[in-house]
């Protein structure tokens, strides 16, 4: 294991987080600041939980954090954090949409970390991840509030930039970037969006 691993492995689990993920999200908000207290976030593709959990503490208890995946997830909620509601679906059912519309108004905020099981072909792998992020687009498109706020993982590749055009169309502003605690080698980035225009 290479110390960069190492490192934010042993980290996220001295701060109680299950996963060293947590860092990719952290790191955005420190420097980007979208997340904030009372919202409503929703994380696509939360299990095991991590960014759940930072989400919970950065919106604190009068937010809210809905967590989705087809994983099921259930880690009790710390005082003084938002409640975390975990929702065991697969992101292209409608019964998912219809479920998020009948319990909460919308959303401030939509985090997805949601990745396909890569098979090492490049290619694929990409496909794959720009259908992801499609449906996470599509999604934040039914459920973000005006103004609301998008933060997507992606695999970079021939279709990427495509996507940053989709994502230009429907945000004030779009960034993307790239946590130091993501790999190096890794071909994930993250992109911001900002200034959600229904």
């Amino acid at each position: 294991m290479r110390k960069e691993q190492d490192f934010y492995f042993h980290k996220a689990k001295k701060e109680n987080y299950p996963a060293r993920s947590v860092f990719k999200l952290e790191e955005a908000q420190k420097k980007h600041k979208f997340l904030k207290t009372k919202q409503r976030v929703l994380d696509l593709g939360c299990h095991p939980g991590s960014w759940s959990l930072y989400a919970s503490k950065i919106v604190g208890e009068r937010g809210a954090v809905v967590g989705v995946d087809l994983q099921h997830t259930d880690i009790p909620t710390q005082k003084d954090h938002a409640e975390i509601h975990w929702l065991c679906y697969d992101v292209y059912s409608d019964e998912l949409i219809t479920e998020l519309r009948k319990l909460w108004p919308g959303f401030h905020a939509l985090v997805s970390d949601m990745a396909p099981r890569t098979t090492g072909n490049k290619f694929s792998d990409h496909q794959h991840s720009m259908r992801l992020c499609r449906r996470a687009l599509e999604i934040a498109g039914l459920m973000l509030h005006e103004n609301g706020s998008f933060y997507c993982k992606a695999f970079q590749g021939t279709d990427f930039p495509d996507f940053q055009q989709e994502c230009k169309q429907r945000f004030a502003t779009i960034k993307v970037v790239k946590p130091q605690s993501s790999r190096t080698e890794s071909r994930e980035v993250f992109l911001l969006g900002r200034g959600f225009k229904r």
